[in-house]
């Protein structure tokens, strides 16, 4: 009988308000698997004592959550295809041999509940920001088969680059949404099926928050997604539900990529479900 268990983890700055070790940690025991999450709070500036770190650990993996999806490609040997295309990595895998390679599941997860409610082939979608969630949700929504993906974020330069890269993945697809600091209220492009709320902004503790967006501009057949998880109910997707439009929270998101990373990480399918009822409990009483 062993008593050393393989770890993996999640590095992130607000690490008190990411639930994801409640539905890993369930999906470990529900397997029998011998496997830990560890939930740690790492500054920008610590990130690569971190990466050093979990590799001295023996670590098989971790993710990356906000804000090291982007910079963590300094420290990784090479990137999977889905996090080339978008150059954003939330899951890394150690090899074997002690390599780490990084992943993109986030667009997957994230696609997956998309396609729960709608196909995904001719859709036309506005994303409301210009970061690694939202370059991981843009190349696998032009991947499918999405017509347009117009990008709103209040940084020009990144919305224009985020652009640029969907139109690498699928031409024609990507456009940038005339959105500038002082422009007030995002204002949608007629015509959009999805819009998704991409960015930190509504996330535990700061549940008030809200993006910019003109209400009116949201239609009776438009889907709304968020990909805040905490709290479920996003301030954002209550604007959009009081707007008429049908809403989609970031659970399945959540759930689905982590089923990915354990995919990844150990070889396995695991069960969803599992996953989802810890979730949801933790949302209903987070005590």
């Amino acid at each position: 009988m062993g008593f050393l268990d393989e770890i993996v983890g999640s590095f992130s700055t607000g690490a008190d308000g990411n639930p994801t070790v409640a539905m890993m940690d369930a999906a470990f025991a529900h397997e029998a698997m011998g496997w830990r999450y560890v939930n740690c709070e790492v500054p920008p500036a610590e990130l690569s004592a971190a990466v050093a770190g979990a590799v001295a650990m023996n670590w098989r993996g971790f993710n990356c959550s906000i804000p090291h999806k982007q910079t963590v490609t300094a420290h990784l040997d090479s990137l999977a295809p889905s996090a080339e295309i978008c150059q954003a990595v939330n899951c890394i895998v150690r090899t074997d041999d002690g390599r780490l390679i990084g992943y993109n599941t986030d667009g997957r997860g994230f696609l997956d509940s998309l396609l729960e409610l709608t196909p995904v082939d001719g859709l036309r979608v506005t994303l409301i920001g210009s970061g690694g969630a939202a370059h991981a949700i843009a190349a696998e929504l032009a991947l499918a088969g999405a017509s347009t993906v117009a990008v709103a974020s209040r940084n020009h330069t990144t919305a224009g680059g985020l652009a640029r890269l969907i139109n690498d993945v699928r031409a024609d697809c990507g456009t940038v949404v005339d959105w500038s600091p002082d422009s007030g209220s995002l204002v949608l492009p007629p015509g959009t099926d999805v819009v998704v709320q991409a960015t930190p902004v509504g996330m535990f503790p700061d549940v008030d928050d809200v993006v910019p967006v003109d209400w009116t501009s949201i239609g009776a057949d438009t889907i709304a997604a968020d990909v805040v998880v905490n709290p479920p109910r996003t301030r954002f997707l209550t604007e959009a539900a009081r707007a008429g439009a049908t809403t989609l929270d970031g659970t399945g998101m959540l759930v689905n990529q982590a089923a990915e990373n354990i995919r990844l990480w150990a070889g396995r399918t695991v069960e969803t479900s599992v996953m989802r009822r810890v979730l949801e409990a933790t949302f209903t009483d987070p005590n």
